[in-house]
């Protein structure tokens, strides 16, 4: 392997996967051994997950990417690799020295790099003053606030940096860690884009609190993500969110996943009221299951969506709340104002919007006349026969849709119900059709 490389004195790029492979430590030696005399590559592409590299593999890494001082764009893939605090301070120390790098992503999900790992990492990274994109994966490494502080401090030292993709997901960040990340991106002036994934930690409303006020400072924001599932985040929670989202005037793509929290009706209207802010919107994913969320809930939100004229991709996910057959109304109600609707994926599992519910669904939608493609989830909300009938007819109004899914699973429609559905949206020509019922 180490002659091979040695030989490719002019390689520019390079991409090795030696996935779930058992190279070990001194596998890890080689490979850096190689890749140190690449001295005119630009681009590297390095698989590694679970091969148990350790401490010293990092380090022998690391050390052979600090000599590939052209490198432009790196990715690094080292996915549960035992990996300590040690090692990732090996691997901080070799990334610092690629001081051309333009494109990053660093990939140590399930290992133990801790927060003094974190630290490491983030200096190491900090010297790349040319970064635009960044892409760093933590997902379980015992990450606490230190080491988003840690993070946060050193990211905002990337003043070119545009795109940042940041997984934290279950560590052990709680509202602390959410406000120096919160302060370090509020300092990124250039990002344009932004992807945050804190699923499973512990901000709570305060968390909420600073991330919000972080983010309405990256008024040049045009894609926004935050992945905030399972962190107990309440309806001022989500007041906070919603204000700073606001300040994002520029967005044209809105990913916010609240799933497993506490927001309510109220904070549902918050959200909305903050969303509604965004007037160049035109993709809005709100998944918002498992949170309280009643009748009024579903009718702010309905409200505040149906203000964004330029919204052409709506996917809401309101999963397991209890919106009734009167938010059903409310959202078909609503729905039907978004004039440029050419996508809609709504999912209402477990609501209880009945056979009424159904039929103001399918009025509504049938009103969505720029509509190409429906996804629509109604698992176990007892619509009935007659429910399943009203939505059919609905549905088969939209005479531009060329997609259609339906879910309608424990509904009680009966082989009937399933029949005169598929009668009257069949006929709708070109039309893409799954109907997944009991």
């Amino acid at each position: 392997m180490k002659a091979t490389f040695i030989s490719y004195h002019t390689l520019i790029s390079l991409n090795l996967n030696f996935n779930y492979n058992n190279i070990g430590e001194n596998g890890a030696k080689y490979l850096g051994e190689g890749i140190s005399k690449c001295i005119t590559l630009n681009s590297l592409n390095l698989n590694l997950w679970q091969n148990s590299i350790g401490e010293n593999g990092a380090k022998y890494l690391g050390e052979g990417i600090s000599k590939c001082v052209t490198l432009i764009s790196l990715s690094l893939n080292l996915n549960g690799n035992n990996i300590n605090v040690n090692g990732a301070n090996y691997l901080g120390e070799g990334i610092s020295k690629c001081v051309t790098l333009f494109s990053l992503n660093l990939n140590l999900n399930y290992n133990n790099t801790r927060d003094n790992g974190a630290k490491y990492l983030g200096e190491g990274i900090s010297k790349c003053a040319t970064l635009s994109s960044l892409n760093i994966d933590l997902f379980i490494n015992s990450i606490g606030e230190n080491g988003e502080k840690y993070l946060g401090e050193e990211i905002s030292k990337l003043v070119a940096l545009t795109s940042l993709n940041l997984n934290l997901n279950y560590n052990n960040i709680d509202e602390n860690g959410a406000k120096y990340f919160g302060e370090g991106i509020s300092k990124c002036i250039s990002l344009t884009s932004l992807n945050l994934n804190l699923w499973e930690n512990r901000i709570g409303e305060n968390g909420a609190k600073y991330l919000g006020e972080g983010i309405s400072k990256c008024v040049t924001f045009i894609s926004l993500s935050l992945n905030l599932n399972g962190n107990s985040i309440n309806e001022n929670g989500a007041n906070y969110l919603g204000e700073g989202i606001s300040k994002c005037i520029t967005l044209t793509s809105l990913n916010l996943i609240l799933n497993r929290n506490n927001i309510d009706d109220n904070g549902a209207k918050y959200l909305g009221e903050g969303i509604s802010k965004c007037v160049t919107l035109s993709s809005l994913n709100l998944d918002l299951f498992s949170n309280n969320i009643g009748e009024n809930g579903a009718k702010y939100l309905g409200e505040e969506i149906s203000k964004l004229v330029t919204l052409a991709s709506l996917n809401l996910n309101l999963n397991n709340n209890n919106i009734g057959e009167n938010g059903a109304k409310y959202l078909g109600e609503e729905i039907a104002e978004c004039v440029a609707l050419s996508s809609l994926n709504l999912n209402l599992n477990y609501n209880y919007i009945r056979q009424n519910g159904a039929k103001y669904l399918g009025e509504g939608i049938s009103k969505c006349i720029t509509l190409t493609s429906l996804d629509l989830n109604l698992y176990k909300n007892n619509i009935g026969e007659n429910g399943a009938k009203y939505l059919g007819e609905g549905i088969s109004k939209c005479v531009t849709l060329t997609f259609f899914n339906l879910s309608l699973g424990s509904n009680r429609i009966g082989h009937n119900g399933k029949r005169i559905i598929k009668k009257i949206v069949i006929k709708a020509k070109r039309l893409i059709l799954y109907i997944h019922s009991n």
